[in-house]
């Protein structure tokens, strides 16, 4: 992966699971936070989901499930569990590696689907937030991955069309989002 700038014009990160190794850490929250509320949700649904918004989630789950909740307040409840959890959270080395080799040679941009809040506080703890031209979250579209709105405002932002942009991703949902924005994917699981 060393000469990228040579076939794209920027890279785009997804950052949950990619850049950063949070969904262990967002496991261990959902699952204590949707038991309060005797929400089942199993561990392959879990990684299934990845890349949706926390609210989008529960609201799914509850009405699944037949519980009446408040579906931002549950999620905010869990990014909060999850935030005192963050000190646990590491960077992906490979996918680490790749984008601080890139970082002075390509324009690159974080598209999640977490709440910008949590977005900048993850950056920040891993020491990369410096390194994104472009962090685009959950705050900044209408429609969550699978569509891929995420990934066209990456591009947008940056000023680059999508189809000379390539994505690092490490969910299926995530991957088709990257890939119907136009950009060949990288799927992170095979650099592990």
């Amino acid at each position: 992966m060393e000469r990228l700038e040579e076939s794209f014009d920027a890279l785009v990160f997804d950052m949950d699971g990619t850049l950063a190794d949070t969904m262990p850490t967002h496991f261990v929250a959902w699952n204590q936070t949707m038991n309060r509320y005797g929400i089942a949700f199993p561990e392959d649904r879990f990684y299934g989901l990845g890349g949706v918004p926390a609210p989008v989630i529960v609201n799914m789950l509850a009405q699944e499930q037949g519980v009446s909740l408040n579906a931002d307040a549950v999620a905010h409840e869990k990014e909060e569990l999850f935030v005192s959890l963050l000190t646990q959270v590491q960077p992906i080395q490979p996918v680490k590696t790749i984008a601080e080799a890139h970082r002075s040679r390509l324009p690159m941009a974080i598209a999640t689907g977490s709440p910008r809040w949590l977005a900048s506080t993850i950056l920040s703890n891993l020491g990369i937030a410096s390194w994104f031209e472009a962090v685009v979250t959950a705050d900044d579209i209408t429609h969550p991955k699978p569509a891929p709105d995420v990934f066209l405002e990456a591009a947008r932002r940056l000023g680059v069309a999508p189809e000379r942009c390539l994505a690092f991703e490490d969910t299926q949902l995530g991957m088709q989002s990257a890939r119907d924005a136009g950009m060949q994917v990288i799927d992170v699981l095979t650099l592990l």
